[in-house]
Parts: structure tokens; sequence; C-alpha cells
């Protein structure tokens, strides 16, 4: 066991809060700079040890410094616990305890080692810059830049502290403030091909992919064996409509020397990039990535029962099911659920864990099933998924994800049934709503969705500004009805403002919270329009008449310009990420068109 950290060593960053999974979207790989005690950073601090030659410790972390050069993590923290037994107050050999650490994964033990260090050695700001990335890394965005300005504060335009600082603005959406940072660190440091790559996902992360695309180019021109320079041109082709160009780039990236961590978060893009060519079977069974321990989104699942695996004959089985990425996904894969209640057959027993809201519109849906809600929560950076309804695993026969179902139930568009609807809504609470719905505006009642609630850069890209609604909003013989949850009242009043046009929001109830009650609102709806967000699928889902607003690349679309888990859907592409102009000009005309009919 390591020596106890000072008491104001205490960390206040490895602290648990609820998470929820991750949304399973292409990340862009223009992270921080650097690994955890680079080569660079051990030279300055063997340097810096040499001024201190009478130091006791000095031979063990001379050993750590050696071994941790030799990618040796593990010996390299007992060296530095050695140390750490003789002199507690060593900044310096909790500084090489914490690269240790982060090495191993031990992401909690290597912040409090850190944030040790760089009390005891306030001058060596490498420890700032080691501590903010792995803050950063663990999505501690806050503390990680002000740990990269204090890195600053010592090395001004230092290339590595300003490329980091602007992987945290880009990250906050503060794009312009990235620009402004980057603009002279290139100038003054134009061979550095990071910082090209990270000016290029500034440039995408707000969906301008055809400028991102330059400055991928000129970084993959710099280092062409830069695997996070290709990897993220790659990922400017597919949203631009080029899967092909996009596969190739991301199997060269996986080509390169890189950390397992990156090495999973590619291979969970390349599976969303086969999926998209229509290469189904195999994009799911690369998808397994996002189960790795590695990966750097990975999600625990905390159950104890044997696995599934494709093939396995479920006939009479208990299965246990549990909902995993975001709560669209969850909704979206039950679409294979009938299928493996048919493979169980009348002996089988299935056993389904989802999103708590989700409950009783999944019981009422599949009601020879047992339903209950999973819990999830964020440890030491790590995500861990409970089922707190399970009181003996050992009833299980089997137990799977959700999403790996897809490997053995649709592994091509043939295997999705061409049927409307696989969930059930209250029919009473359809039958209310629709009676509500004669006090909204004269028209055919159309549902509107336009954003998403979790507020990052890496969705709001597939989200278009309220402004480019007009054409929808200003629609003739439409009654548009609020569906958007979280806070809307801006984009409202805007359009009552601007346009002369009432968005109706239903009463008595909470769009975000009460989803069995929104399912059958969905439900009353003559159409749902908008972005694929969790309402929209549940809409669909239920049969709910439904359009789509879909992006280039989109993998959900299956290589299809339909949306084959929801065969009623149709479809409304934009033409390129940020043009979304044409696309909602042919929604408005076709809403006219609809209304006209009805």
């Amino acid at each position: 066991m390591p020596p106890k950290a000072p008491p104001s060593a205490v960390s206040a960053l490895a602290l648990d809060s609820a998470a929820a999974p991750a949304v399973n979207v292409a990340k862009l790989t223009g992270g921080t700079m650097g690994q955890a005690g680079s080569k660079e950073a051990l030279s300055r601090l063997t340097q810096a040890m040499d001024e201190l030659r009478a130091l006791a410790v000095k031979p063990m972390l001379d050993r750590a410094v050696a071994a941790l050069n030799a990618e040796r993590h593990q010996e390299g923290a007992e060296w530095a616990l050695k140390a750490l037994h003789k002199d507690e107050t060593s900044g310096f050999g909790w500084y090489l305890l914490a690269i240790s650490r982060e090495r191993a994964g031990d992401f909690a033990s290597a912040i409090t080692a850190y944030e040790t260090a760089l009390r005891l050695l306030p001058d060596h700001a490498e420890v700032a810059n080691d501590l903010g990335r792995l803050a950063y890394r663990l999505g501690m965005k806050e503390h990680a830049e002000k740990l990269f300005r204090h890195f600053l504060v010592r090395y001004p335009n230092h290339h590595e502290g300003c490329n980091n600082l602007a992987c945290t603005l880009r990250d906050r959406q503060a794009f312009g403030d990235a620009i402004e940072l980057l603009r002279p660190a290139i100038v003054a440091n134009p061979q550095v091909a990071m910082l090209w790559n990270t000016m290029g996902t500034v440039m995408a992360e707000q969906g301008d992919y055809a400028n991102g695309e330059i400055f991928f180019r000129e970084a993959v021109r710099l280092d062409p064996d830069f695997a996070k320079a290709v990897y993220n041109l790659g990922n400017a082709r597919l949203s631009q409509g080029d899967a092909e160009e996009a596969l190739l780039l991301c199997e060269k990236a996986l080509t390169y020397p890189m950390s397992d961590d990156e090495r999973q978060m590619m291979r969970l893009s390349l599976s969303t990039i086969l999926i998209a060519l229509g290469r189904i079977g195999e994009g799911w069974d690369v998808y397994e990535s996002r189960l790795h321990p590695a990966h750097p989104d990975v999600t625990h699942f905390l159950v104890d029962a044997p696995a599934w695996s494709p093939g396995a004959d479920l006939a009479g089985k208990s299965l246990l099911v549990v909902g995993e990425q975001g709560l669209g996904d969850e909704i979206l894969f039950a679409n294979l659920l009938p299928d493996v209640i048919e493979a169980l057959g009348p002996h089988g027993r299935l056993t389904l864990a989802v999103e708590p809201r989700l409950v009783p519109l999944f019981q009422r849906s599949f009601p020879t099933a047992v339903v209950g809600a999973h819990a999830t929560y964020l440890k030491a950076g790590h995500t861990y998924r409970t089922l707190p309804f399970v009181d003996d695993f050992k009833t299980f026969d089997l137990w799977t994800p959700m999403g790996s179902l897809l490997r053995e139930f649709r592994r091509s568009t043939a295997a999705f049934p061409d049927r409307v609807g696989f969930m059930t809504p209250d029919p009473d609470r359809v039958a209310h709503w629709k009676r509500e719905l004669e006090k909204a505006p004269d028209g055919v009642k159309v549902g509107l969705l336009w954003k998403s609630n979790i507020q990052n850069s890496a969705r709001h890209r597939f989200f278009s500004p309220f402004d480019d609604w007009a054409p929808v909003l200003k629609a003739k013989g439409v009654s548009l009805i609020n569906l958007q949850y979280g806070d809307c009242a801006a984009e409202i009043e805007q359009a009552r403002r601007d346009y002369g046009v009432t968005i109706w929001t239903p009463p008595g109830i909470d769009l975000k919270q009460d989803l069995d009650d929104v399912a059958a609102l969905c439900c009353a709806m003559d159409l749902v329009v908008g972005f694929s967000n969790a309402t929209l699928n549940l809409g669909a889902a239920c049969g709910a008449p439904t359009w789509l607003i879909s992006v280039p690349g989109a993998w959900t679309r299956l290589g299809t310009p339909r949306y084959p888990w929801y065969p009623q859907a149709r479809t409304f592409t934009t033409p390129a990420f940020g043009n979304w102009a044409p696309v909602m000009e042919a929604v408005g005309e076709a809403l006219e068109a609809f209304a006209a009919e009805h």
C-alpha cells in the first residue's frame, strides 16, 4: 500500500457522481498531448532531481524513472513506493507514483498522487500538465482547464500546453477562444502535427468537416504515421458522405501503434463505418469493442451469470438482457426483442433491465417478460451498471447487453421486420391526449423535436440551429405541438415573435420524465417530426407516423436512404453537416402537402 497522502492532498476530483451511459457518437481524437510521464517530462524531472544529489531516496527515484522509460510501470511504482516509505514528503516520489498508477489504469490513486506531488512541487509545472491530462481523460474538464493554464504560466506559448488548453476550450464549445489560442501556436510551431489535428477537431466539432479536413490532411502530411489524424480524416470523409474512404483511413489508423483505449475507441468508430456501408453483420461484430475493458467509455456490468454468445440455443432458457448506451439506443435496440421472445419459446423466460423511466412501457410492450430498472454510477472515472431488482443471478442461464443481440438477430437489412411499432403505448392515455389536442390551434397535429438535451459538441453538430426551422414553422395548415424536453422557452418565444407561430405545449406532462405518457402523446399526433433524440425514438417505436431529419454518414440508416428500425419513418437527409437549408425547405414543403392531404 502507498503511504497515506497528507490531508491537504485529498483529491477534490475523485468524487463519485451519478452518470449516464455514453451516447454512441463517433468521437474525434484531438485530445491532449503527451502521455503520463512523457520522455521529455521525465528528462526534465531527472534534471531537477540531479540538483538534489544529497537526496537519500534519489537512487530509488532514478530506478523508477528508468523503469518508466522502459514502459515497466509496475516496476516504476514499486521503486516510487520504496522512496516514499523512506520520505513521505518527496514530491518526486509522489509524481513518479502518479505516472505509474495512471499508466496502470488506476486513475483514483493517480489523481491523489498527482495532487500531492503538485502541492509538494508547486514550481514543477509538468505535474499540473499531467494532472490536467488525467482530469481531462476522466471528463473533469473544468479542473483540467485550470491545470493547463497553470502549466502555461510557467511555460508561456508551450505548444503542448496550448494544445491541451485548446482541447478543453473546444469541449466547452468556446470554439473562438480555442482558435485564437491555436492560431499563433501553429504559426510558431508549424511542424507540430498535433496542433493541426486539434484545429481540425475544433472545425469539425462545429460541423465544418470540409475545413476540418484541410487541417487533418496537413497533420497527416507532416506525420504520415499520426494515427489520430488519419482516423479523424476518415471521420471527416464519412461525415461528408464518403464511407468508402472513411473505411480505408480508419483501417489504416488501426495499423499504427497506440494505447489500447484509443484502439478500442477507433474500433467502435470502425463498426459504425461498416454499418453505414451496409456491412451490417461485420459492423455488429466490431461493435463489441464498446465492451472491451480498455474502451474509454466502457460500462462495467455488475452481472454474475454466464454470457450469451451468437449461436447459443435460447429455447427454454432464462435470459437476462440489460439495456445500454443512451436512452434512445435502449428503445432502438428493443426492435429485436420480439425475435428474442420467439427464440426463447413458450418455456423460456426473458428478464429486461432498462432505464427506470422506461419500465412501464417495456412491461406493457413485452408482458411475458420480467422488467426492472438498472442503476448506473460513476466511480474513479469508470462507469458501472447494477441491477437492484435482481436478487439471485443464478436463476439466469445466460445474460447479455441488449446491443450484442444484434449480432444474431439483425445481421442484414432483410432481418429488420416490416412491422410498424414494436412497443405498446397506453391506449387510455392515447385517447386522453387525442382529446387534449383538440384544444390546440387548428390544423393537423405535428409534434416537433429540434434539439438534444445532451449539451456537448459531439451531439450539437447533429442538430440544426433553431433559426433554420423557419420553413417548417411557417408551413400552412399545421398545428405545431411541443414535444421537446428540457428548457425550450426561448425557442417557443422566438417562433411567436419572428414568425407569429404558436408552438402549443401540452398541459400536465413532464416531457423529460413521464416517458410512458410521452409515448402515448406521440401516438395521438398526426405526425412527429425531428432529429433522432429519445422522444422521436419513443414515438416511432410505438408506431407513430414519423419524419426523421438525418445527416450524412448516419450509421443508424444502415447504409440505406431510409430508417429500417421504423418502417413507417420517412427520412430527410441534409447534403452536408451545417448545410441545413435544403433539408428544412424540403421538410416544410412536404409538411404543407401532408396538411393538405389530411
